[in-house]
């Protein structure tokens, strides 16, 4: 008898949902967030509507699931790395060549900006958190708005590897 009989259906769901996420991050890219309907996020991630619907009750919820997804992602980037310069370096290269962010910076600023200067919102405190458990709480919050700023205005790898290494060299503040 299996551990968990339900192992498969729960592998099932991991994988429409990525596929979902996915599907809506390269919508975003493509056609803006504005424009983008959960129509067109079923066919783009190949699900029916009514697993769509099974998923997410609305465009918003499916948005709230890729920034988490997005911020967990950059997260175990930052756990992962050697150290914190690198964790640093590795994040800001992830933002700043966003493809997503890239189309909102052109198509949808407005809404970019809005989400970004979100930062009681739930998603912002714990990515926050993460931030300050790698650098140091001071350290932590220059870091989140270094990282904020790149959304709006990216910077190349040079750029990110000396800023990443000149905020962790930064005496505590």
């Amino acid at each position: 008898m299996p551990l968990n009989k339900y192992a498969p259906q729960v592998a099932t769901h991991r994988r429409t949902q990525k596929a979902i996420l996915e599907a809506t991050k390269e919508l975003i890219a493509t056609t803006g967030l504005k424009k983008m309907s959960m129509i067109e996020i079923a066919d783009v991630s190949q699900v029916s509507r009514a697993t769509l619907y099974n998923h997410y009750r609305d465009k918003e919820s499916v948005l709230l699931a890729l920034c988490e997804s997005e911020l967990a992602r950059l997260v175990e980037i930052a756990q992962n790395a050697p150290d914190a310069a690198t964790a640093l370096e590795q994040i800001s290269l992830q933002v700043s060549s966003d493809s997503a962010l890239a189309a909102m910076r052109v198509q949808d600023p407005e809404q970019l900006t809005v989400a970004l200067a979100k930062q009681e919102d739930n998603l912002w405190k714990a990515f926050s958190i993460a931030l300050s458990h790698l650098l140091g709480e001071e350290k932590g919050a220059l870091a989140l708005r270094w990282l904020l700023g790149q959304a709006l205005h990216p910077i190349n790898a040079l750029q990110s590897r000396s800023q990443a290494e000149a905020i962790t060299s930064i005496a505590n503040l």
